[in-house]
């Protein structure tokens, strides 16, 4: 096991009604707030008024910035940092999914930094301060909500980038599992699929930690269970509270303590077919993580048979990478790109975007031939 320190300094509220605190709690961070959310379905759902209540109930002004798209581009984040400087803001509430919270971070330390936010993303510029972030979460996916990682889109170079830092945690997050009833089918399975590729990544990641394998076992399980149960069922809170509290620990650190990384591989993947083709962020995952399994399998044959005896009691390679792609297609997600009708003459064009981008992992280096091979896989 590696050396580590076990630091979230994110204070965060779970359960029924839990945003009833949101006035109170926030009241000591400042009287002006950046109000930042996606394209209209909190007003829609009236999360927009409960959150503004309890705004207006506490004495504090706020600004907003609405339509943060499903994989937020480095122009919204931008326009939003210039708003909030203008209007000198104290804090930002953010409320949405893992879109809107990522944005939310880059903003909060574009702000103090006064320049463009994609100087902090590619380490251009390292940031010394931010403002505080306070989420309110829509979406369980994506664990940013507890986490001190964020994923932003830059169009103009095909890029899209993870970054991390520890000023990106959020203050405060709010999660009351109601917020998420009106989640449509499709987007509840790819939360689950994005949060069971985020335990994948820890778990291939490097180092060996035997309790950080077991958490992620038991968060795997637990989607498992509950996820095909809360797509039958989609307004059941139970089942709602279950698959939003495994996407929180699948990625605040617990399956990552004692590894030296996660891998992330998969992911720098999706992120290409995101910023190529706008696929959402879980679907593109459920796509490429059987292929990347695929590829691994006479390189890391031990490590991939341990994950299927844990999660499907199977004792083979090639059934624990059929298992997996079984339960992605249960759930209703695509397990190749003709799923979501990008055709094979779009080949050299991911190819030459996974070089541009220089897609690889922390701890399974990808070559170009890999590359050649597992979009051929997921093709």
């Amino acid at each position: 096991m590696e050396n580590f320190t076990l630091y979230n300094p994110t204070k965060l509220f779970f359960g029924k009604d839990v945003a009833e605190k949101l006035g109170k709690t926030v009241r000591p961070l400042g009287k002006k707030a950046l109000f930042i959310y996606g394209e209209g379905s909190i007003k829609k759902t009236g999360i927009y008024d409960q959150v503004t209540r309890q705004l207006n109930s506490a004495g504090i002004d706020f600004v907003e910035y609405p339509g943060i798209r499903p994989n937020p581009i480095i122009e919204d984040v931008d326009a939003a940092a210039e708003l909030g400087r203008k209007e000198n803001i104290d804090f930002i509430i953010a409320v949405g999914g893992g879109s809107v919270i990522d944005s939310a971070k880059f903003i909060s330390i574009a702000i103090p930094y006064g320049g463009p936010v994609w100087d902090l993303v590619t380490d251009k510029v390292k940031p010394t301060r931010n403002i505080p972030i306070v989420a309110v979460l829509t979406l369980a996916a994506t664990g940013t909500e507890m986490n001190r990682f964020a994923v932003v889109q830059n169009n103009i170079t095909r890029e899209k980038l993870g970054y991390g830092n520890p000023l990106l945690y959020p203050r405060y997050s709010f999660l009351d599992p109601q917020y998420t009833i009106t989640v449509p089918k499709n987007y509840t399975a790819y939360g689950i699929a994005d949060l069971i590729a985020h335990c994948f990544e820890a778990f291939f990641g490097k180092g060996k930690a035997s309790l950080s394998d077991r958490f992620v076992y038991a968060i795997i399980k637990e989607a498992m269970e509950y996820g095909p149960a809360l797509l039958n069922d989609l307004r059941d809170l139970e089942l709602r509270s279950g698959i939003m509290y495994v996407a929180t620990n699948a990625l605040n650190n617990l399956t990552l303590y004692g590894r030296v990384s996660g891998d992330w591989g998969a992911h720098s993947i999706g992120h290409v077919l995101s910023v190529l083709y706008n696929v959402p962020h879980g679907a593109s995952l459920s796509i490429v993580y059987p292929a990347w399994l695929k590829l691994q399998r006479n390189r890391i044959p031990e490590r991939i048979a341990e994950l299927g005896q844990n999660l499907f009691n199977v004792t083979r390679v090639d059934e624990t990478i059929a298992e997996t792609e079984a339960f992605f297609t249960v759930i209703g997600c695509p397990s190749r790109l003709s799923d979501i009708g990008i055709s094979p003459n779009q080949k050299q064009t991911i190819f030459r975007t996974m070089v541009d981008n220089e897609v690889n992992g922390n701890n399974h280096k990808l070559s170009h031939d890999d590359y050649r091979e597992l979009i051929d896989l997921f093709m």
